[in-house]
């Protein structure tokens, strides 16, 4: 029987705690890391479009702002869980360190599946949150951004409400970021994650003097992080063989035409073993090779390839 996954919490704590002794840091600073500064739950109630009401419960876990406001993303997911919140919003605290930037840690989420819902009811819901998170956010306080199935329509509708709620309020366009250019969004912040993930993969392979070219990719998750690093990593000379969404996963060993898919994806709204678009040379067209082959995600995460890339949710890699 499979193991039951770890709570990302508990990953985080007896990870802070292992790492805080081999350093011999201060136990007094590993308390304060332990444990989050301020937790806000909240219930929103929403008109659904028949004239019903639903309630789904959302949070913002705001872990430490000791280097600056806190920052960090906002996710709309069926598996949001307080645990989840408070474990993401630590590690934004640690992410901010590391690269020295002048913010704290947080995370936020709602437990909901988006696709349920209509485009009027995630607007309705998307404000209702930020109408509920009131005056615990802001652009000196704490600065949400886009997540798991949270894009920049979203952010903008966000923007919009924080706007309506702090009416005269100074720079509230700085109190979200990941919105679209219109509303002072920044360039480039679509593709920046992943990018910087490739970046972050060029500099590991080049530590280690091996070359990138047509080195074997598979991709857990095709959304935002994922898809970027796929195009991205495509040009940049990988093969990328495999990549997946919630409902499954295309594989083909010549490798994906990952702008093609894309563009499919886009018009589609999901992966479709029908377009698959292989990079095939003439002789394997001629082969009959053209057709992909549809796999579950848990075999693309045992693909034999050279560089596995978990773009989805945690908890995807365990000893069983």
């Amino acid at each position: 029987m499979p193991k039951k996954p770890v709570s990302p919490l508990v990953t985080f704590t007896t990870t802070l705690e292992r790492v805080g002794q081999q350093m011999n840091a201060n136990p007094s600073t590993i308390a304060l890391l332990s444990q989050p500064q301020r937790v806000i739950e909240v219930a929103i109630p929403v008109e659904r479009d028949d004239g019903s009401l639903s309630v789904w419960h959302g949070y913002r876990v705001q872990h430490n702002n000791v280097r600056g406001p806190y920052k960090g993303g906002i996710r709309f997911h069926p598996q949001v869980n307080l645990d989840e919140i408070k474990a993401l919003s630590a590690w934004m605290t640690l992410k901010s360190a590391v690269v020295d930037i002048p913010y704290g840690g947080a995370k936020g989420g709602i437990t909901i599946d988006p696709q349920e819902l209509s485009d009027r009811e995630l607007q309705r819901l998307s404000r209702a949150f930020i109408e509920r998170l009131g005056k615990n956010i802001g652009p000196t306080t704490d600065i949400p951004a886009p997540d798991v199935n949270t894009n920049a329509i979203i952010m903008a509708w966000f923007t919009d409400e924080y706007a309506r709620l702090h009416d005269g309020a100074e720079h509230v366009q700085a109190a979200f970021t990941g919105k679209p250019l219109s509303l002072g969004g920044s360039q480039g912040r679509d593709a920046a994650t992943g990018r910087g993930g490739l970046f972050v993969l060029l500099e590991y392979l080049k530590q280690l003097a091996q070359d990138s070219k047509d080195m074997t990719v598979a991709v857990q998750g095709f959304g935002n992080v994922g898809s970027w690093f796929a195009r991205l990593a495509s040009e940049a000379g990988f093969r990328i063989v495999a990549v997946s969404d919630a409902n499954g996963a295309l594989y083909h060993p010549a490798g994906l035409d990952i702008e093609q898919l894309y563009q499919a994806l886009k018009t589609g709204g999901t992966l479709d073993q029908n377009v698959c678009y292989p990079k095939l040379s003439v002789e394997q067209a001629g082969q009959q090779t053209a057709n992909c082959e549809l796999i579950s995600n848990q075999q693309l995460l045992e693909l034999d390839v050279d560089i596995l890339v978990p773009a989805a949710i945690e908890n995807q890699l365990h000893d069983n």
